[in-house]
């Protein structure tokens, strides 16, 4: 054993204690020898008085060496915590007893060590794979002196009806396990191999280091041998009575996963929330079974354990951002519906679809909608769906899917809306992560939950026929739930929430990163539709077409009339104006709500309108764009379609919407007031302009090296920084990503948007794009939007893109754009066009190093207009580096 060859290991931690054994599978009086990790003879030496002590216990084939980041940080002066990270009896450089050691015996021998050593709290348990058992197994033994719990990748309870993981199937197998375990180092290697990226040489050689030789891996084949596969199992009982009793235990805990986990998969992180509900979970996106080798997980540990004593969340469920108040009695986020179902409006039309003919296939009066709701509800409930269940609905908009969201809501099941718009893969990785209890969908979206292997129940949204039922999965319909429903004599009267409960899990575009989950409280939806409907004007009697499927969705709730007109919603760009003005003359539409990819094929398909069309599009009295910044030519271009309409281009993302609020008028007023320079910080940027009523706006200065370090919100005019909104309706929570939760509350009672921008001397918001597209050229930080906005104006380009190439503080600025008409081939630029758009850059303060074009920018799949610069900027790296252009 030699602890200085251990990477990342101090020497100092690493000790051997003799511990008398109380098991029952060894004889009275044997003592075994331990090796652990640990730093607190260390912080003695120091004269560093602990808070507590951090108990680790790895899982197999792993040992104490993995939870050294933890011991370095527990290591720190500031606030030292003791760390102990043990080697289990017949594992890493502990002693091989030569017995076959039980689940249970280990729980009874890791309480011997801590006994041993005096550990009398408070303790905070630390486990990974098969460690997490034990270490929880130790938790429910030790709770007078136990704090809290950490868990990473690990499982206690095996779902009924599915098999163990195939990886330890195979481990099992007779005809594998002695050899895949024991007599080669098979089990070892396949297991290192999991990380993600690929461990160090040195890192693996240490890992190795304790399991050379057969007589060193008896412990490994024997902890695959002890997995209660079934009721059989000697170590069944232990494990059901560990699994069971985490139900009563009230400390706090933190869940740290790998969602990449071939052996322990989300489907057991969703049995260990259910078991211990008040955790605190994270899943790193990309990350694996060696959740500790991925990712940093000491530093969010760490925060963990300093603020656990405060409300989860940044935000307590029963507190409000700085200068809110709840004078308004809460009203269900369904009131509207029953209001004017109930009211002289009950016959007239709710909500409509529009056909492939461009006429209403279906729709409903408010009684049926209501009627359809309450029945669908009570079907619903007869089949289990009630509070807190996860319903992940994969449903066009339109009829079905607004009777259904409303439904769920008034049962208090958590909505998950991930839409067909995240492509298929972050559909798939949205889905998993959120783990639903239900899914209710079309038959494309049942052949991908088999196709991907999604969790949840199925119910399809039509009766389907007995074999395709089978073939898809499906227990029933919501056709067969409504039919239910309305036949029962008895009315569930579960429509009764709490207005802080969770109540929909919404995902952003993905466009910078994996699509977040956005956790909204019953509140917070409510907060929304006011905000919306006060903002606008949007109430009971106006009538919408909603061109995007959340307007759809938000219609009835303000007591709107909605229509979804016939496009691909997945794709807003699919809007002709021919389909618009036939959905607002099918409704008499006052109100538009569409994309800007959708307003710029309504601009590039008007010249096709009939006299009824315009006749119909002249009517409209309100046009509302959002998603992504408008170009105000393009919205003059719009403005001669919809003469007669307030042009309004909302600011706002999935976790506030909306913030802020400004129609045409007012951005050529902020335009003229950019170029005349008589309004302080006026320019650079999209003016989005003021803040929504209930809102307020700051912005954290970014630093030199273009990051948002400091936490003091300012409002000063022209002082660019990350923007903060402090609403009623912004989220609670990001959904199982606990770092990036407390990362965008901080400072408190405010919401970090990820976006950067400023304030003019107007008190208006300009947003200069997103904080992870900030450019740190030398002597300078560069934002993006407005030198896109500016070559944006040339007539031959029709998208631009502006992104650093080399490394961070010394990047060149390249400008990527997509011409008019589109190039041939992806490369550098022309140029003659190269020095148009070097002028139009520089006249908006930007000097361009490169240029390159490209047939078609990349795009987010929901709005079809949020440029990915990320990926841009790996691309533009490699031309110029002189790499083969290729497709960005």
């Amino acid at each position: 054993m030699v602890a200085t060859s251990w990477p990342g290991v101090d020497p100092e931690w690493s000790r051997i204690v003799r511990v008398r054994s109380t098991s029952a599978v060894d004889a009275s009086g044997t003592t075994h020898r331990w090796h652990i990790l640990d730093n607190g003879p260390q912080l003695e030496r120091r004269g560093l008085a602990p808070v507590g002590t951090l108990l680790c216990v790895h899982g197999n084939p792993t040992w104490s060496y993995l939870w050294r980041t933890l011991l370095t940080a527990g290591s720190d002066a500031a606030r030292p915590w003791r760390v102990i990270a043990v080697d289990q009896l017949d594992m890493g450089f502990s002693e091989r007893t030569g017995t076959f050691r039980r689940l249970q015996d280990r729980v009874n021998d890791l309480g011997d060590l801590s006994d041993a050593l005096g550990l009398d709290g408070p303790v905070i348990t630390v486990g990974h794979d098969w460690g997490g058992v034990i270490s929880l197994g130790w938790a429910l033994a030790h709770r007078d002196n136990l704090a809290g719990v950490v868990l990473t990748n690990t499982a206690v309870h095996q779902p009924s009806g599915s098999h163990i993981p195939p990886a330890l199937q195979l481990a099992l197998h007779p005809a594998v396990h002695s050899w895949g375990t024991t007599t080669s180092d098979a089990f070892l290697r396949v297991t290192h191999s999991l990380a993600h990226p690929p461990l160090r040489p040195d890192v693996r050689k240490a890992y190795m280091a304790p399991y050379r030789g057969v007589q060193r891996r008896s412990g490994v084949g024997n902890f695959v041998a002890d997995i209660p596969v079934d009721e059989t199992h000697p170590s069944f009982t232990a494990l059901q009575d560990i699994a069971e009793g985490l139900r009563e235990l009230e400390v706090p805990a933190l869940m740290l996963w790998g969602p990449k986990d071939p052996i322990f998969s989300d489907r057991y992180l969703k049995d260990l929330v259910e078991r211990l509900p008040q955790a605190d979970v994270h899943r790193f996106e990309g990350a694996g079974h060696l959740v500790a080798e991925d990712r940093d997980i000491a530093t969010p540990l760490f925060q963990w354990l300093a603020g656990r004593e405060e409300p989860a969340g940044g935000r307590g469920a029963d507190s409000l951002p700085p200068g809110q108040t709840r004078e308004e009695p809460f009203r269900p986020f369904w009131d509207s519906v029953e209001t004017l179902a109930s009211g002289t409006a009950g016959l007239e039309t709710a909500v409509a679809e529009m056909g492939s003919d461009r006429k209403i296939s279906r729709s409903l009066s408010w009684q049926q909608l209501h009627r359809n709701i309450l029945d669908l509800q009570e079907g619903l409930h007869r089949a289990g769906v009630g509070s807190g269940t996860r319903v992940s609905l994969m449903v066009p908009p339109g009829v079905d899917l607004t009777v259904t969201l409303y439904a769920c809501l008034r049962l208090g099941a958590v909505v998950v809306v991930a839409d067909a718009g995240l492509g298929a893969k972050g559909l798939s990785r949205a889905v998993k992560g959120a783990t639903p209890d239900v899914i209710i969908g079309i038959d494309k979206a049942l052949v991908a939950a088999s196709l991907f292997g999604w969790p949840g129940r199925r119910f399809s949204v039509r009766d389907l026929p007995a074999g395709r039922r089978r073939m898809l999965g499906a227990e029933t319909s919501l056709d067969a739930l409504a039919r239910e429903g309305a036949a029962s004599a008895y009315r569930s009267q579960a429509d009764y929430v709490e207005p802080d409960a969770p109540a929909a899990v919404l995902f952003t575009s993905g466009s910078t990163g994996p699509a977040k989950g956005v956790l909204y409280t019953h509140r917070q939806l409510t907060a929304m539709r006011d905000t919306v409907g006060g903002t606008f004007g949007i109430q009971a009697g106006s009538k919408l077409v909603a061109g995007f499927a959340p307007f759809a969705l938000l219609g009835p709730a303000l007591g709107a009339v909605s229509v979804t007109p016939d496009m691909d919603v997945t794709a807003p760009g699919t809007l002709t104006a021919g389909a618009l003005a036939d959905a607002v003359a099918a409704i008499d539409a006052t109100v538009v709500f569409a994309a800007p990819a959708a307003l710029r094929n309504v601009v590039a398909t008007g010249d096709v309108l009939t006299g009824p069309g315009r006749e119909a599009l002249g009517k409209v009295g309100l046009l509302l764009s959002a998603g992504a910044p408008v170009p105000e030519p393009l919205l003059s271009r719009v403005q001669k379609l919809l003469p007669h309409a307030s042009l309004r281009t909302p600011y706002g993302m999935t976790e506030a919407l909306p913030v802020t609020d400004i129609s045409l008028e007012q951005i050529q007023t902020a335009a003229a007031d950019a170029a005349t320079g008589n309004c302080l910080g006026a320019g650079n940027g999209v003016c989005v302009g003021t803040p929504v009523q209930g809102a307020r706006l700051a912005v954290i200065p970014l630093d030199e090296h273009g990051k948002a370090s400091g936490s003091s919100p300012v409002t000063e005019a022209a002082v660019t920084g990350e923007i903060l909104v402090s609403a009623p309706h912004v989220k609670q929570a990001y959904d199982r990503l606990w770092v990036t939760q407390q990362e965008s509350v901080d400072p408190s009672g405010w919401h970090r948007t990820g976006d950067v921008g400023h304030f003019d001397a107007e008190g208006r918001l300009w947003v200069e794009g997103r904080l992870v597209h900030v450019i740190t050229a030398p002597n300078a930080v560069v934002t993006p939007v407005g030198a896109e906005q500016a070559i944006e104006q040339l007539e031959s380009v029709r998208l631009a893109a502006i992104v650093g190439v080399g490394p961070r503080g010394t990047q060149a600025v390249a400008a990527v754009v997509e011409t008019v008409p589109p190039a041939p081939k992806a490369g550098l630029a022309a140029p003659q066009l190269a020095a148009s758009v070097r002028r139009a850059a520089l006249a908006a303060g930007v000097q361009v190093s490169a240029v390159l074009q490209v047939p078609a920018q990349p795009t987010d799949i929901r709005h079809n207009a949020k440029i990915d610069r990320t990926r841009l900027a790996r691309w533009a790296n490699r031309v110029l580096a002189g790499g083969r252009p290729g497709k960005p």
